[in-house]
């Protein structure tokens, strides 16, 4: 942690009302941080984690004017806010993605205005050249593997130039900005249902609604032979906290992320694993699939800060298998519930 920050001090967290952010809220409180500013366009009773000693606010920061009071007093900044989920949002909607830079443009500008001391970014590992993810049993990307450039359409050529804002804002104008490309993070609090949650959380669910109505059958997106890697949320909260506070890494883009490499079909035998069940599989051919493949290179992010994550796939499945269980179950009884 910077030497400057108190336990008083400002901190703004941009997108906690969403999974990773509400994630981050809890871990700075957790470590005895008192002044946190938690901002996300939704209503707060959509809000999947509320942490009542936070200043809650329901305000959109793709609005400049928002991100002028946001900012104001703050000593730290973590921008996570942006209008994403899984490769079914992803891919159909293509320009609500890329309308995210409205967000950063005037988040990071509003910061340096403020003299804020650091401002962390949340990037995506969808930057990276397609071309070099055409195949499951694809190499590991490593940070320079952005360039020649060639990022997924919408979201991840957003995420690339706001990356951009960062490099120059700390070039031009001195700012610490901080960028962490994300690798499919997942865990429980995080969206489950309703066409934007990634793999993980989507195949909890297609379980445990197969087990529901004994259907014996889940369908898979694509021919389940697509691979990736995935990272606990645990792991991600303690790296973004890490990454924002190591001066080597000002405006460096870096991987956080697991090498732990799967298949589709690999993660799907998992979770039936957990669920003790053995389903039917029928493959949607012709539903968003992503790339081929996607791994992560830890070299430089274990060289610079020796992080790796601590939770292995198993382990933090079987912890979102369960949690998404209990929120299906909750649904059934016609509790509310945030999906």
């Amino acid at each position: 942690m910077d030497p400057q920050m108190k336990s008083d001090s400002p901190i703004v967290i941009t997108g906690a009302g969403g999974f990773i952010g509400g994630h981050l809220v809890k871990y700075f409180f957790d470590k005895g941080f008192k002044r946190i500013r938690a901002v996300d366009k939704r209503p707060l009773d959509h809000w999947y984690q509320l942490h009542s000693a936070a200043e809650n606010l329901c305000l959109d920061c793709s609005s400049e004017e928002v991100c002028r009071k946001v900012c104001e007093g703050a000593a730290e900044v973590y921008n996570l806010a942006a209008d994403m989920g899984g490769m079914g949002f992803i891919e159909r909607f293509r320009v609500e993605c890329l309308r995210s830079i409205l967000i950063n443009t005037h988040m990071i500008d509003s910061a340096h205005r403020a003299g804020v001391q650091r401002y962390f970014y949340a990037s995506s590992a969808c930057v990276y050249n397609t071309e070099l993810q055409q195949d499951p049993n694809v190499l590991a990307l490593k940070e320079s593997d952005a360039y020649p450039a060639m990022a997924e359409r919408g979201y991840g050529w957003e995420k690339l130039i706001s990356e951009m804002f960062c490099q120059e804002y700390h070039a031009e104008r001195g700012m610490k900005t901080f960028i962490a490309r994300f690798h499919n993070v997942y865990g429980p609090f995080g969206t489950w249902d309703g066409g934007r949650e990634k793999a993980p959380a989507a195949i909890c669910r297609k379980v445990v609604e197969a087990m529901d109505s004994h259907s014996g059958t889940i369908e898979i997106w694509g021919d389940g032979h697509q691979s990736r890697s995935f990272m606990y949320i645990d792991d991600c909260v303690k790296g973004i906290d890490m990454i924002m506070h190591c001066d080597q890494l000002v405006a460096t883009p870096v991987n956080l992320g697991s090498s732990e490499l799967v298949t589709i079909n690999e993660l799907v035998d998992k979770v039936e694993k957990i669920a003790g069940v053995k389903l039917r599989r029928s493959y949607k051919l012709d539903a968003p699939r992503g790339v081929a493949g996607r791994n992560s290179d830890n070299t430089f992010i274990q060289q610079i800060l020796h992080w790796e994550p601590k939770t292995s796939l198993d382990t933090g499945l079987r912890e979102t298998y369960l949690w998404i269980r209990e929120q299906h179950q909750k649904r059934k009884k016609g509790l509310r519930v945030v999906a």
